[in-house]
């Protein structure tokens, strides 16, 4: 592979997930390679225990993994960004590094946006046999009805971190913190359509989860009046002919 032009770039925003990478990483591997040449970054935002160690120790082996470094944390959103602005690839995929996310599903994703091009901006993800507790998955499915009501986006999950996306339109999207959460909406306000691919949910490996209901509860929701006003506010571009 050169490591100059890979096909693919896979970015892994994480906290605190040292015990998740090394597995992670050897699954991410198998899954594309021998199939596109590609790149994995990861973007640590900010973490305190052993994850910088580990992902030096881990560049150490693998020529074709990259690291971000937030100096302390920034967010979600922005660690995605972060790692889609250091991107080599026109195709990005992005997936949670907790583990919940099967690498073994980002083919799937990579053919569908390929055979979807230039109509299709997005191929997101959508979670079956969820692993969360019983409050976690109601608390869910409670925002996607809101989200889908206000902003007819047509995604059932916007949760999942599996999603696979051209560079390009994602730097088009306005940015924000929890722009993540609404990326179907913002891709379908930029004229593309989205696809869907089923994955298959599983449990957390090591470590606790870095997002909690409250700390977000109050911000998603300012998030979804903003995102509704930009999508109102979006002004088509019309075709211009000359005589």
């Amino acid at each position: 592979m050169t490591l100059n032009d890979p096909a693919v770039s896979v970015v892994v925003p994480v906290r605190n997930e040292a015990g998740n990478i090394a597995s992670l990483v050897a699954e991410i591997a198998m899954a594309l390679d021998g199939r596109w040449r590609f790149e994995v970054i990861y973007v640590n935002d900010g973490s305190s225990d052993d994850t910088e160690a580990e992902l030096t120790r881990l560049i150490g082996l693998y020529p074709w993994l990259r690291r971000v470094r937030h100096k302390e944390s920034c967010g979600q959103s922005c660690a995605v960004r972060s790692g889609v602005a250091a991107a080599r690839a026109s195709l990005v995929v992005t997936l949670d590094g907790d583990g919940q996310n099967d690498p073994a599903f980002i083919p799937a994703l990579l053919r569908a946006l390929e055979a979807g091009q230039p109509r299709i901006g997005l191929i997101a993800g959508q979670r079956v046999g969820r692993k969360a507790t019983g409050f976690k998955k109601l608390q869910s499915r409670i925002a996607n009805v809101v989200r889908n009501a206000v902003l007819r986006d047509g995604t059932r999950d916007t949760g999942c971190g599996l999603k696979a996306f051209r560079r390009d339109v994602f730097l088009r999207l306005p940015y924000f913190d929890g722009l993540h959460r609404f990326l179907p909406a913002l891709v379908r306000r930029e004229g593309y359509d989205i696809g869907y691919v089923d994955v298959v949910d599983r449990s957390r490996g090591a470590g606790v989860s870095n997002y909690g209901l409250w700390d977000r509860l109050w911000v998603g929701i300012l998030d979804l009046a903003g995102v509704w006003w930009l999508i109102r506010r979006k002004k088509r571009v019309p075709e211009i002919s000359e005589d």
